[in-house]
């Protein structure tokens, strides 16, 4: 794709700091947004934002869970993406926070956070506030991700998120955000299980 893709933070310190601050905002600005403007959004979109399917967050430490952390400074947007692998290397549970930056100037509302995992028939969790594009496409990522391998969870592509969702052209980021969270959360995944691999065949040989 041609279009520029929302920076993706590689630093977790910085941006779990922004997702604390954001946190003690939540309060302040979130009333403001359970009325948001549903002129010129599809169906779809509204009701993923009024009945998110997902809330929730997991154990980054945990080695069966990938988290992915990427952010749209232009827009103020930062999302964080978990995901757990169960035992059939399938999508077990996952779940999603967004939040926005702090550092933009009078931003909407938190976004929402997404944190992954594998195993057939898991149950996905989400937690959103602020823009109901970002919400819209995290809730229906989460349900979309639920019993997919890894290998089919990295074909994700915002194209499809923003089809299903009828994203309007000026919301595509929220779908890209969703997009590339979960294949940060893959690839963190794939990190620690190697990472884990290595230490057995260490041990092993030792």
């Amino acid at each position: 794709s041609s279009k520029r893709r929302p920076q993706a933070f590689q630093t977790s310190a910085m941006l779990s700091t922004r997702l604390s601050r954001a946190s003690a905002l939540i309060r302040v600005v979130r009333p403001a947004m359970l009325a948001p403007a549903r002129r010129g959004y599809h169906k779809t979109i509204v009701d993923h934002y009024e009945a998110p399917r997902n809330v929730g967050s997991m154990d980054k430490n945990d080695p069966n869970v990938g988290t992915g952390l990427v952010g749209a400074p232009a827009c103020g947007d930062v999302m964080k993406l978990q995901m757990k692998v169960g035992p059939d290397g399938r999508v077990e549970k996952a779940v999603f926070k967004v939040h926005p930056l702090l550092h933009a100037p009078l931003l909407p509302p938190p976004r929402v956070g997404l944190a992954l995992a594998q195993s057939r028939g898991a149950h996905l969790s989400t937690q959103t506030f602020g823009c109901g594009s970002a919400i819209a496409s995290s809730s229906y990522t989460t349900e979309w991700l639920q019993g997919k391998t890894l290998d089919e969870c990295a074909t994700i592509e915002n194209k499809d998120i923003a089809a299903h969702l009828k994203l309007p052209p000026v919301k595509l980021h929220c779908s890209m955000l969703a997009e590339d969270a979960v294949k940060m959360a893959i690839k963190d995944y794939q990190n620690k299980r190697a990472a884990m691999q290595e230490e057995e065949d260490t041990a092993a040989t030792a």
